[in-house]
């Protein structure tokens, strides 16, 4: 951990590593970039300024990964290849502005350094910022032939303009439009941004245009737009034709026949390969998650590498050109209940480093805990030229729904074909289960739980903590791209990014009172939704806090409350809290509704909260079946939320009344 101004040598066998900016309002949108900065500190041209619409260097030494949604909130990605970055930089500067706003409205800001594993290396924190609508978090720097990494926390009250022209961007403060009727090559200007950050990024001429001899006036340069264009939701292509309604038409990804192991994970491998390369901003969804820069997707199955005397056949090769920048990944694909094996992941480690590849790819069931967490460990020193990620057929599904139901996409073909893909995926026969298995030490956990002889150091108890952590964040996922808002898996700032920690807490709560708990905060929603699963009782818990009106007496604040549970089942439970200690009641909805008096009859202060909570069956099964403990979390987490969080709003007074003005009478 490093504060404000201090720095940190990286390990020499750190050559890759992604720097990760992060902030704990994800409604915000930051805009991350990174400055490429000579001895002098300034920068040498437009080419050195890495965003999102220009999200990788000439050399490819320095990347845009995007942004992405966090348990804690939001983050961007930037990767940096340390080892091919050029001798001319000496600093790459880790910056984030916002179009609207301050940074200071952001909550906590953080900057994390991790290596090719995922392990952090470096993290910076700070809540300092205030006006600032551009920040300069940190920066990563050469001293002495080595990297080190420094925390800087500076932020500018101008914006981006103000930010770029104390790094040598040359801002251009009129902001004119350039005319897109002259197009000109990139490489011959030097980057201009204007003071107003939501408009163009100008490109101004190194040296003077000849000018044109068609008697008009030679048009500006034309500029880069920063400002996003709202995604666009195009229905899927409908079949109207079909005479009754048990007419079913015809499947691109057919389940027909799908048998299990290795034909399973290839008709999976190719569907996905096939839908990333006809579905481009799918493709552009998934590769994000891995660490590959925006561009043209190409993949090939089943490609074969020797290795020694023996064939290397990975179930797919990934491939994404920008300019001429070549990325090579290699995937490994595991459905069902196949689980990633960690000699196979090294073969093709091998295979990567000698082939001068970017990385190699994990896809499986296995949802880890925390975004960044590896499934399976491998030898760190094969790590040291190939990164190693991690991706879930939870989170392909999850990027899949997030645009059809949210936008991006804007061809209804494409939009057909993703859907198709989607419904292959759900199939059961498919084999890319979202979340469907508690492991195989949760019946000798659920039942140590009952008799009472769990111990918190009971390795089966960390191996179930770990899964629980994975469910919830499953369900943050499957939560985001049902309501199109990011929802955060809350956990305590350590647990974020030390597992063992994580898993040690869980494990301790549930030998001491048998139970497990997940907190989801979903933007808009007038309280948190907390899951708590009782493996003692065999029920699932799920309760919300709201705020009562700060106004008016208790029974109209039960009368408020009571509107707003109008759909909302009779047996939840009511709880009002007074301000007085000791004088909380507790009433089911249906005895409130006939009688809205009984919570306050004999208590003395006013109503401050109210806390909701339904009590619902708990699965005991390891997995499969709709009797499995994970079925009945998920069930449980959606019907409260649709009966109950979804309706509530928090109180809002009315607008302050004007005073009568002297003299005013209805006979003026």
């Amino acid at each position: 951990m490093l504060v404000k101004g201090q720095n940190l040598p990286l390990p020499d066998d750190a050559l890759r590593i992604d720097v990760v900016l992060g902030w704990t309002e994800s409604e915000i949108e930051v805009d991350a970039s990174a400055l490429l900065l000579g001895a002098d500190r300034t920068v040498g041209s437009d080419e050195d300024f890495i965003f999102y619409n220009q999200p990788e260097s000439p050399d490819g030494s320095v990347r845009f990964l995007g942004r992405s949604a966090t348990e804690e909130g939001a983050q961007a990605r930037i990767s940096i290849d340390l080892a091919e970055v050029p001798d001319k930089v000496h600093t790459v500067a880790l910056v984030g502005s916002l179009t609207t706003g301050s940074f200071g409205d952001l909550g906590k800001l953080a900057l994390r350094v991790v290596d090719a594993a995922g392990d952090s290396l470096v993290e910076y924190a700070t809540a300092d910022a205030t006006t600032e609508s551009a920040f300069l978090f940190g920066e990563v720097y050469r001293r002495d032939g080595a990297w080190k990494v420094r925390a800087i926390g500076q932020g500018w009250d101008s914006g981006l303009a103000g930010l770029a022209t104390d790094f040598g961007v040359t801002v251009d403060d009129d902001g004119a439009e350039a005319s897109a009727e002259f197009p000109v090559e990139a490489e011959n200007f030097i980057a201009t941004v204007p003071a107003d950050t939501g408009a163009a990024i100008a490109l101004e001429p190194v040296a003077e245009q000849p000018e044109r001899t068609s008697g008009r006036t030679a048009a500006k340069p034309r500029g880069v737009r920063t400002a996003k264009q709202p995604p666009k939701k195009i229905k899927p292509i409908e079949f109207k034709f079909a005479e009754l309604d048990s007419w079913q038409p015809a499947r691109l990804f057919s389940v027909v026949g799908v048998g299990a192991g290795e034909e399973q994970e290839g008709r999976a491998t190719s569907a996905l390969i096939a839908t990333m390369q006809a579905v481009r901003p799918f493709a552009r969804a998934v590769c994000a998650r891995i660490g590959a820069p925006a561009g043209t997707f190409e993949g090939y199955v089943e490609v074969q590498y020797t290795k020694g005397e023996s064939k290397v056949i990975p179930d797919a090769v990934l491939k994404v050109s920008r300019g001429s920048r070549m990325w090579t990944g290699l995937l490994e694909v595991k459905t069902g209940n196949g689980k990633l094996r960690r000699e196979q992941l090294e073969n093709y480690l091998d295979i990567a480093r000698r082939q001068k590849y970017d990385v190699v790819v994990s896809l499986s069931n296995d949802v880890p805990a925390s975004a960044g967490e590896l499934p399976v460990q491998v030898d760190r020193r094969k790590l040291t030229k190939v990164a190693l990620r991690h991706l879930s057929w939870a989170e392909v599904a999850h990027e899949a729904r997030m645009l059809l139901a949210h936008g991006g996409i804007e061809d209804p073909l494409q939009a057909w074909m993703l859907g198709e893909f989607l419904r292959y995926l759900d199939h059961p026969r498919s084999g890319a289960v979202e979340f469907v298995d508690m492991g195989r030490h949760w019946v000798a956990v659920r039942d140590a739980v009952g008799a009472g002889t769990l111990r918190a150091s009971d390795q089966k108890a960390l191996a179930v903590a770990d899964t629980w952590v994975s469910l919830s964040r499953h369900l943050a996922l499957r939560l985001t791209a049902e309501l199109g808002v990011t929802v955060k898996h809350v956990l305590p700032r350590r647990h974020r990014t030390d597992p063992v920690a994580r898993n040690a807490a869980v494990a301790e709560r549930l030998a001491a009172d048998g139970s497990f708990e997940a907190v989801f905060q979903i933007p808009d929603t007038a309280g948190d939704l907390t899951v708590c699963a009782d493996l003692r009782t065999n029920r699932v818990r799920c309760r919300t806090t709201l705020d009562a009106p700060n106004e008016g007496t208790a029974g109209r604040r039960v009368s408020w409350l009571l509107k707003q549970l109008e759909g909302a089942p009779g047996e939840l439970q009511v709880e009002a809290v007074f301000s007085e200690k000791g004088t909380e009641a507790c009433e089911l909805l249906d005895s409130l509704r006939s009688d809205p008096k009984s919570p306050t009859a004999g208590r003395t202060g006013e109503i401050t909260s109210f806390a909701l909570q339904q009590t619902f069956t708990m699965g005991k099964g390891r997995s499969g079946t709709a009797a499995s403990f994970i079925t009945s979390v998920k069930a449980a987490t959606d019907g409260f939320y649709g009966a109950v969080v979804q309706p509530l709003r928090s109180w809002v007074p009315a607008a302050p009344r004007q005073a009568e003005q002297a003299g005013d009478s209805a006979d003026d």
